[in-house]
């Protein structure tokens, strides 16, 4: 998959977190934000994030739901060694294609294990299954791959592993135009705001702009945040809510 800039097209993702310890609140996670973030600089606009548990069936109908409505999907965690690791599993049937032992992932893992003085067991090796004609997605950490087939990209769930596997991927991704982002934070409360608000998301339609409460030690803290793939329509809306701000009698700042 080679990388192409296009300053026009709309290039879209999803993100599919995996993993029952997510949903019993025992792991926090961290990938979303990471994740969104990262693919805001190169003008992907995450378009979902589900958190689901680690059921074959919900993890196949997840994928081809969203491979279906969105350019890229992205998913975190299933991919280590014990027995409710079943993404790579769940991914090769939802394309329909057998499950393999990745030659070159078995062979990474061999190594590495070897150096350490680690048994190399069926339970490690399961980490080098994936989809027949899958690809991999190199891991500097810990060795164990990732990998993607189609446009599902399939990493750990260790925040510090998926990290490192996202930044293997994104040189080979499409780019959309860069996302602009501006924040005016504002003293009034958003009921005050709201109308206006409205009135201005009107006017920029193609542009994103939320509301966002808060409370200060002084009162109310709302930031009114704008975000879009035109720079001048991003200025020119914030530009908007501050003069808004301003004829409702509030104070602003820009974040």
């Amino acid at each position: 998959m080679s990388q192409a800039h296009n300053k026009t097209k709309s290039v879209s993702a999803a993100l599919i977190l995996i993993g029952n310890e997510l949903l019993s609140g025992r792991t926090q996670d961290a990938n979303l934000n990471h994740l969104a973030r990262r693919l805001a600089e190169i003008g992907i606009r995450l378009l979902e994030a589900r958190v689901i548990p680690d059921i074959e069936d919900t993890i196949i109908g997840t994928v081809n739901e969203l491979r279906e409505r969105v350019t890229y999907v992205f998913t975190t965690g299933g991919i280590g060694p014990t027995h409710d690791d079943i993404t790579a599993e769940s991914v090769a049937k939802a394309f329909n294609v057998p499950l393999i032992r990745h030659p070159e992932a078995e062979r990474r893992l061999r190594e590495y294990f070897d150096m350490r003085g680690v048994e190399v067991n069926e339970a490690r090796l399961r980490m080098a299954n994936t989809p027949e004609g899958a690809e991999l997605i190199a891991n500097q950490i810990s060795v164990a791959p990732g990998f993607y087939i189609g446009n599902v990209f399939v990493m750990a769930g260790v925040p510090k592993v998926m990290q490192v596997m996202l930044e293997e991927i994104l040189p080979r991704l499409e780019h959309g135009p860069p996302i602009a982002n501006a924040t005016v934070i504002c003293d009034l409360p958003e009921g005050t705001v709201a109308a206006g608000l409205l009135q201005i998301q009107n006017k920029y339609s193609v542009l994103d702009i939320g509301s966002y409460p808060g409370k200060s030690d002084h009162g109310y803290r709302v930031s009114l945040v704008v975000r879009g793939s035109d720079v001048g329509s991003v200025s020119r809306a914030a530009e908007d809510i501050e003069a808004l701000v301003h004829q409702l009698g509030g104070h602003v700042e820009r974040d």
